[in-house]
């Protein structure tokens, strides 16, 4: 199983500069590279500080000239934002200047927020039908000339201008959760990303699940590959666990809130939530983080990401946005690749 890392600039409150943010972003990203470990995936969100994040093309050309060995992933692109002819022009332009080591993942995304402001009236079902819709049409487009008659887009003779570096195109990602998802990903000759957040192994074992019979009945002749997407913690010490623990609660209640997206925003900052409210919110207790995510010391954690290892997945990628200050995610990363990967070596 390999390992990767999956992070934003993630602004808490307005006493953080976003100067400061992309520097420890950076620091992170290098931290990654150098211990080796296998990519680095950032995602596209809008207006929203709690993951900052409004083209994740821009912050992997930028890490491109900060790293020189990982991979740099999409962790995601949501799909409904983009044209197809767009998305595979920028997508290979990418991959052309970071040499190669480009993959795409994308979802149909997740937050009403974001539907309301860039597509207002799309519901999750119609960004979920654009996501189907622009997959095939972006693989036409690098391969060469192509015109679309589509539900959503339609455009006459087109290609990629410029083509992906990689021979064949880009890798493809696609975030996935029913089995649907899974098919439409093996079908369609792209990798699976799946994230499930809180919900502990029998989520994770479920997602498996479905991505065996998806390439079961269409993965003939294809070799997809699997993600497991989660939040992880390496800590010190049983203080410093039940600490993080905490804090990823924090990160799940304010994740919940956006989802909800009933909570009065300002200057892309949620209204603060009290510790009364986060309390109340069972699911997402620090003792429900420690349950059913690899958080706890390096044993605690290789015992843990063993069993995903055991189970098929190809790829684990540590979520690092935590609500934490810059100097726990350090520690924390430092000791996932001093001493958590060594064990997978």
């Amino acid at each position: 199983m390999k390992f990767s890392l999956f992070l934003h600039m993630e602004r808490l409150d307005e006493s953080q500069s976003y100067e400061q943010l992309h520097n420890d972003f950076i620091k992170l990203a290098k931290m990654a590279d150098q211990g080796g470990m296998h990519a680095i995936w950032t995602g596209e969100h809008h207006g929203m500080d709690f993951t900052i994040a409004p083209n994740p093309f821009l912050n992997l050309i930028d890490l491109s000239h900060h790293t020189k060995n990982v991979r740099l992933g999409t962790g995601t692109v949501i799909a409904p934002f983009w044209h197809p002819i767009k998305l595979a022009g920028e997508a290979a332009m990418t991959d052309i200047i970071t040499g190669g080591r480009l993959d795409l993942g994308i979802a149909r995304g997740a937050y009403n927020f974001e539907y309301e402001r860039l597509m207002p009236g799309m519901d999750a079902m119609e960004a979920g039908g654009r996501m189907r819709e622009l997959v095939p049409a972006v693989q036409k487009l690098w391969k060469g000339d192509y015109a679309h008659d589509g539900k959503f887009t339609q455009f006459p003779s087109t290609t990629s201008a410029p083509k992906p570096l990689q021979t064949g195109g880009v890798p493809m990602w696609i975030a996935a959760r029913d089995p649907h998802s899974h098919n439409f990903a093996v079908e369609h000759g792209c990798n699976v990303q799946v994230t499930p957040l809180w919900q502990g192994m029998t989520e994770i074992q479920n997602l498996m699940t479905a991505f065996n019979n998806a390439k079961a009945e269409h993965g003939e002749g294809k070799n997809p590959k699997i993600m497991l997407l989660q939040h992880a913690y390496v800590g010190s010490d049983a203080d410093d666990v039940t600490s993080a623990a905490k804090c990823i609660s924090r990160f799940y209640c304010y994740f919940g809130a956006w989802f909800k997206n009933e909570r009065p925003i300002r200057q892309g900052l949620l209204e603060p939530l009290s510790e009364e409210e986060m309390a109340k919110i069972d699911m997402y207790a620090p003792e429900k983080m420690l349950e059913n995510m690899p958080i706890g010391t390096a044993e605690q954690v290789i015992e843990k990401l063993k069993v995903y290892e055991e189970l098929g997945y190809d790829e684990f990628a540590f979520w690092i946005d935590s609500s934490m200050s810059f100097e726990q995610k350090r520690d924390s990363l430092r000791r996932f690749i001093d001493d958590v990967m060594p064990a997978f070596a």
